[in-house]
């Protein structure tokens, strides 16, 4: 079973897609961020955790749960909150959250399947270069050690400012605005993705 997870749910390498619990008031519809007066003048802190929207306090009172992601999506399932139970623990972390997970988990297979596929050999060698440098840390921890890995890490940024950029721009003029392919085929968001592709068209490397 799989209970609260405050940081929100994460897979490597889709870190833009984090998932998490969302709610749906009785009318159906999915409210928006709690604010909380922290009693400093005109400051205020905002939260989604789906625990806070209990009803207490003037806030809005969920009646279901649902998976949600970062990128928009929204579970198609809905699961009744038990506010009794959560508050008998009073621990929202202790509550069962795991319909909206196994949700996003298949949202993310959905993501991960229409995300470009790596060439095996490439993903052998990005495999050998984490081992490697992993082992590096065990093997020689001296100032010698730690100034072989920097050298290593100038190596791999020489490698990506040598081929993201070019790899960046040719993506932007063929697709101009239209990173939703984009964003699909990096299996990110378009935010994210846009994101990236600024990164990488002005990189460079001395």
């Amino acid at each position: 079973m799989v209970y609260g997870v405050r940081e929100g749910w994460r897979r490597e390498g889709f870190e833009s897609h984090e998932g998490g619990v969302g709610v749906l008031l009785a009318d159906g519809s999915e409210p928006g961020p709690v604010f909380f007066d922290l009693g400093s003048g005109s400051t205020f802190h905002e939260s989604t955790s789906w625990w806070h929207y209990d009803g207490t306090f003037r806030r809005p009172a969920a009646t279901s749960m649902r998976g949600r992601c970062a990128c928009g999506w929204r579970g198609a399932s809905r699961y009744p909150i038990g506010w009794e139970k959560v508050r008998e623990n009073d621990d929202p972390d202790a509550y069962n959250t795991t319909g909206p997970y196994t949700e996003w988990e298949a949202h993310l297979d959905d993501v991960a399947e229409r995300a470009v596929t790596l060439p095996e050999d490439l993903v052998a060698l990005l495999g050998q270069v984490w081992e490697r440098l992993d082992r590096m840390w065990l093997e020689d921890d001296t100032a010698r050690g730690y100034t072989t890995m920097l050298r290593a890490c100038g190596e791999l940024e020489a490698i990506v400012a040598q081929v993201g950029p070019e790899a960046a721009q040719v993506l932007g003029r063929e697709h101009d605005e239209a990173t939703d392919a984009i964003a699909e085929a990096l299996g990110t968001t378009e935010k994210a993705a846009r994101a990236r592709l600024r990164h990488y068209e002005h990189l460079t490397w001395n």
